[in-house]
């Protein structure tokens, strides 16, 4: 029995902050047919939110150090005003859209990362995604759209890597869905020449990500991302592609990661 088709998409902070680019691209993605799953961050707005505070913000290798308050300022703003800002611009839009985090029928379960040489304060690493609550979602219509916050079993909310949320979403549908998983950011894809915006690759196997590597092409906030993306096509991922703004519209330059 054929698979019915998901779609999954995380996109990033600048994008969010852009309100045309933002709103051309919910309008790509109410087109797209099928079932579908929005998933997004917000990071430069939490530490903007977190500044006007006068909570100062801690970044240690590209991620941020999560503390009590920070972990107020990102709950506010990804639960809050990202996540219900993008659910209304998509009704708006015909796209019958649900808000959730990871608490939200216990759909993304983590645990507190432990202290190793950092300590990350209050951020969750992926344990298990509730894809049976989601697939029911799912199945009556609706389109869910998940901040980038998970919660334990005990109910602490946790600061989740939004590309990590997508990756383990989208191996926990595969098994039902015949799924596609796009990683919408800045750039048009991964670049073979970081001073050139249009030298994209179009795909990247794991022996091509490995000279990547070597050759320092490769910076610290694509690292995870292309980690997460070989690890969802391990586990049966059917399609991922890492683009910019336009990943949905056909033709569009994109880089897909293969085998």
């Amino acid at each position: 029995m054929k698979k019915p088709n998901l779609t999954i998409v995380k996109i990033g902070g600048k994008l969010i902050e852009n309100e045309e680019r933002l709103t051309s691209f919910l309008r790509d993605f109410a087109a797209v047919e099928g079932l579908k799953i929005l998933i997004h961050g917000g990071g430069n707005m939490a530490t903007e939110v977190a500044a006007k505070l006068g909570f100062p913000t801690q970044m240690i290798d590209g991620r941020r150090v999560t503390d009590a308050n920070s972990l107020k300022v990102i709950v506010m703003t990804y639960g809050g005003f990202i996540n219900k800002s993008i659910v209304a611009k998509l009704q708006a839009l015909g796209s019958n859209a649900i808000g959730l985090c990871g608490a939200d029928g216990r759909s993304i379960i983590s645990k507190k990362r432990p202290v190793k040489e950092i300590d990350f304060g209050f951020v969750g690493d992926i344990e298990e995604v509730n894809s049976t609550f989601i697939g029911s979602l799912l199945e009556q219509g609706i389109v869910p759209v998940f901040s980038a916050i998970s919660a334990t079993r005990e109910g602490q909310l946790l600061n989740t890597n939004g590309d990590s949320v997508a990756a383990e979403v989208a191996k926990a549908m595969c098994n039902t869905y015949a799924t596609e998983l796009y990683y919408c950011f800045e750039k048009k894809g991964v670049l073979a020449n970081l001073q050139d915006e249009e030298s994209v690759l179009p795909e990247i196997d794991p022996e091509k990500y490995r000279q990547l590597l070597a050759n320092g092409l490769i910076n610290d906030g694509m690292l995870p991302k292309l980690q997460n993306c070989f690890e969802a096509l391990d586990h049966g991922v059917n399609k991922i592609c890492l683009g910019d703004a336009n990943i949905l519209k056909t033709g569009n330059p994109c880089t897909k990661i293969v085998k």
